[in-house]
């Protein structure tokens, strides 16, 4: 929606009047006395949560008289619950027990905090930001049995509702998830975050995610649907926030050593320092990866660092700085023709290709309470990385790779910087109490894309050959300077003890340039260049636009939520979008931004502690939407005119309206609680993931278009399994099921037969089983499993570029064991 539509700016939400309340305060020790800091204590009846002090303190401000349940919970003791009667200014201490270590079993402590404190939904306030009214999903990594050190994300994300992943075999050094018909490759339709700040290429102009956090180093994921927008961004997937593990309070250092070997020369070492001593915290890890994969010609490796500091300025204020490196090298296989494939899975016709990354993250944010009711929040970061695809890339998949011709090298530089504040407040409003969300963000960016000949060895040379091969066709040199500003606000109204609504706004600005010059050189049947010049291709797209949601909660009973949320959408083009050759699609001169809206409407909920969850419908309407048809190549001619090849390729543009619909559904059901509820040491829990989406384009102006599916949506999306253990023995197994997808607008179909391209056509109904065990020791801990049980034989991908093009197999069976020591 465009901000001349409008007039007033919710005013409403900048105006609030404050009362006087009650304080509840307290102090947390231990058994000597000592007090514990990062204690966790949480208010049910307020879903309220506050951390001690180094000196154990605590604060509630702005609480009513009445009767609460309190729960106090602080790693290396046992949890604390308490049923209070808080009356004027109530003071309190409490004392906690140290777990004796003959009883630190593993399958309690991984089961009680989520219980205690119900994690699989963020929390409707939490720090500076708010989750009120919105689907989200919280990804425990302490509670995953499964292949942490390859980052597998079916197991890792097995329990987050309709997500769509490719399969790459290249033990996680990218992500790729989708949902709702997005686009999955490298995450690029979720605002994508570690510790709260952006980590993609460029969040505008190319939000793609090289860099992926291992799960090893992970404490939380945290997914908030299509309305995060307004808080972080105009993806309309949403967020995925990596949230690190924290310094341990009450150990100076703490070690942590993971060694893992597995199929097809898999080796990862990881190895973490953390701890705190006085006012400064810290953790750290090293991450090293290589492997050979599963198809010749994919062998990789990488190396990523990542460093944390903390200081405690004093109770209310804290800095924190953050930086990761990550450095890999990976060569590719290339794709397969759908023939290639049915006949030999783990062929590859391409020993040229190789792809280098680069990544430098850094972060400063500084943490200040104004007072307990309210919070502040500046997060400072930036971004210095590259990335370098090098290989053979043509539409005909099959073709053997010309040893004397030079490869396609792409270079992409990306230097960008932002910075974001945030201020909430909570205040009284009339007899309940409301929480106030303003923000503002900066975003700057000077990216630039070179493509053009590289050598004609086999070796990863990254640099051009200009020289060697003035003729050579798809060559063109860029700069991104992009700018972007946005002021956002939400407000959580209690109108009642059971009703909550949480309107919001983001105003954002967004200016998008690309400048540089394309080479059109056109060449006679002897390869002589008939015609060979630079066309200068400078483009400015300016926009300023007003995006609006509303979200509601409404408590039937303290263990049940009905929840909805409507949010508006935009996603700008991408300058991939903009300035790429590509010899398998072609892109629209006239692409446009996307834009639109999400909406969701469901119920969640926890029966005792035996069932817990989430049912949901969902709407996301699609304008103007990017996607991909087949039709007639068009090339200009010597005289500039534009004149069809005779070839079939894939043209990227703006496809039409479309309308994704569906249901979401997760439980997880506890069967020891149901029938052996007396049996502590026991862990056995059910869980049922699925999704059912339909999908239809509504218009288009392209042929064969209309009243078709949309690409990437599984009408049945299932992933189901059983977590059980008992002591310190966990285990899992889980069982993923996909039916079949499109990948293009106009609903191609598979062509078993084509032993060309592999470029289009859909995507097999496939299914995949996975089984881990971990048994843990006093200091040791012993991981193992095995994926794709069934040795099932099955592809994720399409690609129309890089690491393809065509048909990208997933791993067959594989194989991993882990061991871990810590101090």
């Amino acid at each position: 929606m465009r901000l001349r539509d409008y007039s007033i700016v919710l005013f409403f939400l900048v105006t609030f009047s404050a009362f006087g309340q009650i304080s509840f305060t307290g102090k947390i020790t231990d058994g000597n006395g000592k007090p514990v800091p990062d204690a966790e204590i949480y208010i049910k009846q307020l879903e309220r949560l506050e951390t001690t002090d180094s000196n154990g303190r605590f604060l509630f401000e702005n609480m009513a008289a009445g009767n609460y349940s309190l729960v106090i919970f602080a790693y290396e003791f046992e949890i604390k619950e308490e049923e209070l009667v808080i009356g004027d200014s109530t003071a309190l201490n409490f004392e906690l027990e140290r777990i004796r270590a003959q009883n630190l079993s593993e399958v309690v402590l991984t089961q009680k905090r989520e219980q205690i404190f119900e994690l699989k939904q963020l929390k409707k306030v939490d720090g500076t930001a708010i989750y009120a009214g919105k689907k989200s999903e919280v990804v425990l990594m302490e509670g995953i049995t499964g292949n942490l050190a390859a980052n597998n994300a079916r197991q890792v994300y097995g329990q987050v509702v309709g997500l769509n992943i490719y399969d790459n075999g290249d033990a996680g050094l990218q992500l790729n998830i989708g949902g709702r018909g997005l686009d999955p490759n490298r995450t690029a339709n979720f605002n994508t975050r570690q510790n709260g700040y952006d980590i993609s290429a460029d969040v505008l102009g190319y939000p793609e995610s090289y860099y992926t956090p291992p799960a090893e180093a992970l404490e939380e994921i945290q997914v908030v649907r299509g309305a995060a927008s307004l808080q972080y961004g105009t993806q309309f997937g949403g967020l995925v926030n990596f949230k690190f593990k924290t310094p341990n309070p009450l150990k100076k250092i703490e070690w942590v050593s993971r060694q893992t070997v597995g199929s097809y020369d898999l080796k990862t070492s990881f190895n973490s320092l953390g701890g705190t001593s006085g006012k400064i915290s810290y953790y750290t890890y090293f991450n090293y990866k290589e492997g050979n994969g599963f198809r010749p010609n994919s062998n990789f490796n990488s190396r990523n660092y990542y460093a944390h500091l903390g200081y405690q300025i004093s109770d209310r204020t804290k800095l924190t700085l953050e930086t990761t490196f990550l450095d890999y090298l990976a060569k590719q296989p290339g794709g397969l023709t759908d023939a290639q494939f049915i006949e030999d899975p783990t062929f590859s016709n391409r020993n040229r290709n190789w792809f280098d990354v680069n990544w430098k993250l850094f972060s400063a944010r500084l943490d200040h309470k104004f007072s307990t009711n309210t919070d502040f929040s500046l997060n400072v970061f930036g971004l210095d990385a590259s990335r370098s695809a090098l290989g053979f890339r043509t539409n005909r998949v099959s073709q053997q790779d010309d040893l004397e011709e030079p490869r396609e090298l792409l270079a992409d530089n990306f230097r960008n910087w932002g910075a974001e504040a945030r201020l909430l407040t909570r205040y009284k409003l009339g007899e309940s109490q409301s929480a106030l969300l303003l923000g503002s963000k900066i975003y700057r960016t000077n990216n630039d894309q070179r493509q053009g000949p590289g050598s004609a060895e086999a070796d990863p040379d990254f640099n051009f050959a200009d020289a060697e091969f003035p003729n050579y066709e798809r060559q063109s040199q860029f700069e991104f300077p992009n700018a972007n500003l946005a002021f956002f606000g939400e407000n959580v109204f209690n109108i009642s003890q059971k009703l909550t609504l949480t309107p919001g706004f983001r105003l954002e600005h967004i200016k998008t340039k690309s400048l540089g010059s394309y080479k059109n050189i056109v060449l006679d049947l002897a390869g002589n260049p008939l015609l060979n010049e630079d066309i200068s291709d400078n483009r400015e797209f300016n926009r300023t636009f007003l995006l609006l949601g509303l979200g509601a909660t409404y408590k039937l009973n303290p263990s049940i939520e009905i929840y909805g949320n409507f949010s508006q959408n935009y996603r700008s083009v991408t300058f991939s979008d903009i300035r790429v050759v590509n010899p398998s699609f072609q892109v629209d001169e006239n692409i446009q931004d996307e834009d639109g809206f999400t909406a969701d409407s469901g119920f969640r909920g926890r029966f005792n502690n035996i069932l817990s969850y989430d049912v949901s419908a969902f709407g996301l309407l699609y304008d103007n939407r990017l996607g991909e048809i087949l039709k007639n190549e068009t090339r200009t001619n010597a005289a500039g005119e534009e004149v069809e090849t005779g070839r079939v390729i894939r043209f990227r543009g703006n496809i039409g309206t479309a309308f994704i619909y569906g249901l979401e559904s997760f439980s997880n059901w506890s069967i020891k609680e149901t029938f052996f509820p007396s049996v502590e040491k026991l862990k056995m829990n059910y869980f049922l993931n699925l999704a059912l989406t339909e999908s239809e384009y509504l218009s288009s102006q392209s042929t064969n278009v209309e009243g078709n599916k949309v690409e990437f949506i599984s009408a049945v999306n299932l992933k189901t399994g059983l977590n059980f253990g008992y002591a310190n023995l966990l285990g899992s197994i889980q069982y993923t099921y996909l039916s079949d997808q499109f990948t293009d607008a106009t609903n191609a179909p598979q062509d078993v037969n084509d032993n060309q391209r592999g470029i289009e056509g859909e995507i097999p109904a496939y299914d995949i089983l996975d089984f881990s065990l971990s048994y843990s020791y006093k200091k040791w801990k012993l991981e193992a499993g095995i994926n794709n049980v069934l040795n099932n034989s099955y592809f994720t991908r399409r690609a129309t570029g890089y690491p393809g093009p065509g048909i990208l197999p997933a791993e067959p069976r594989t194989f991993y064991t882990t061991l871990q020591f810590k101090i």
